[in-house]
């Protein structure tokens, strides 16, 4: 064990003096997380429109003509839907906030005068305040709009009158104090209101009426995805590392074994199997450390806590085992340097292209999704994003790890059986 230990070391002393493979094995995979994780995230400048549903449940002119405004909004992006699909809709996160429409809101639109008052309904989730605040602004506001239009206009204020004229002149309609008053103001309001050249909007409108009532309902968020963008930023930029380091390795085999130092080594007292465990520990070494260092940069500056340290733990042994395995069989891809160095990256390339390296698998379509199954990339992102944000339980977290593991021996003992020591 002290043999394989003492060649470790020789190969992580390499890898430390060379300022180019050291900068591309720790330092790129870092940058790789940090610019995608800025681009993803938006920049939060607030200049997005809110997406929102809107569940017409009075369906008259009225409704219509309201929703028809809320989508007109330059600070909203409306899409019609029932009641059940928008709150689930708002509980996955999938949109800002709904607004029903209630049933009655057309009546109460046409009797504003003695009828009750047009009422919407915003399912919101309460921790949204701040989204929740504007919403029943732009609200209040389109339903201002409505009242004005009322005001400005004689024969929708007549019709309005009228009919609260016959509720209160109705046979069998209760007294009470007021209401012989009320009836001999609406009167005179009617008589005032039919004179067309009269806009009664310039008179400031009428006290004590509301345009428009918003009840709320709480629609508590389900947090199902991740967080920020950097957590699936980071996942990409580790295995990218683990990609460097399988390269640089596999390479620096083929390079020991063209330029004769693995003959030199055979002379030592060293057995096959304890120099190749040495490159392979090494190899080991190195991957674990990079992921721990992006995982400690992404906890300290970028808020990725994982929602469990030993899953992983489990799930970076586990790609590490999976890229030692890949760095030996690319070792025997090609003779020389540069042809191994030129198969290698254009295998691994294609394993991230289509195992979400490059493009995150849910924005892939469903037809590379199942292509990426064969890619060692796609389990080793599931398995970081399991034990990062996707709440993998145990039995979940044992497919991704276990064909990683699988992915690592066989393509380790497959090496092993084709690898060369001399040219």
């Amino acid at each position: 064990m002290r043999e394989i230990i003492t060649l470790a070391r020789k190969d992580l002393l390499l890898l430390l003096r060379d300022k180019a493979g050291f900068f591309f094995t720790f330092f790129f995979p870092l940058m790789m997380a940090v610019f995608f994780g800025t681009i993803f995230s938006g920049g939060g400048d607030g200049s997005r429109r809110m997406s929102i549903l809107v569940v017409d449940e009075d369906s008259t002119e009225a409704s219509v003509k309201f929703t028809e405004k809320l989508g007109g909004s330059e600070a909203l992006k409306v899409e019609r839907s029932g009641r059940e699909d928008a709150a689930e809709m708002v509980r996955l996160g999938k949109r800002v906030a709904y607004v029903a429409v209630r049933k009655g809101f057309g009546e109460a639109s046409a009797n504003m005068f003695m009828g009750g008052t047009p009422t919407v309904e915003l399912g919101v989730d309460p921790s949204r305040s701040a989204e929740a605040g504007m919403l029943e602004g732009i609200l209040m506001q389109y339903g201002g709009e409505r009242m004005q239009e009322l005001f400005s206009n004689p024969a929708l204020m007549r019709q309005s009158l009228s009919g609260a004229l016959d509720s209160l002149t109705a046979p069998g309609t209760a007294d009470f104090p007021e209401k012989q008053k009320i009836t001999r103001f609406l009167g005179e309001l009617k008589l005032f209101a039919s004179d067309t050249g009269v806009r009664s909007a310039d008179s400031g409108g009428f006290p004590g009426l509301t345009p428009l009532r918003v009840e709320k309902a709480a629609v508590i968020r389900e947090e199902t995805g991740p967080r920020n963008a950097y957590e699936v930023s980071f996942p990409q930029g580790i295995v990218w590392g683990m990609i460097g380091c399988a390269a640089a390795f596999g390479i620096s085999l083929v390079m020991e074994r063209t330029r004769g130092t693995l003959v030199r080594l055979r002379i030592a007292p060293l057995s096959r199997s304890q120099i190749l465990a040495g490159k392979a520990l090494a190899c080991f070494v190195v991957t674990v450390l990079i992921s721990v260092a992006l995982l400690l940069v992404a906890w300290l500056l970028f808020g990725v806590i994982p929602g469990s340290v030993g899953k992983l733990a489990a799930a970076v042994l586990s790609i590490s085992v999976a890229f030692v395995g890949i760095m030996m069989l690319l070792s025997v891809l090609g003779k020389t340097e540069r042809s191994a160095g030129g198969i290698g990256w254009a295998a691994l390339l294609v394993m991230s292209m289509i195992g979400g390296g490059m493009v995150p698998l849910f924005i892939m379509p469903g037809w590379m999704q199942t292509v990426s199954d064969f890619s060692p990339v796609k389990w080793s992102i599931i398995a970081l994003e399991g034990a990062l944000w996707r709440n993998f339980s145990l039995v979940e977290m044992m497919l991704p790890c276990g064909i990683l593991l699988g992915v690592g021996i066989l393509a380790f003992s497959l090496g092993v059986r084709a690898f060369r020591w001399t040219e």
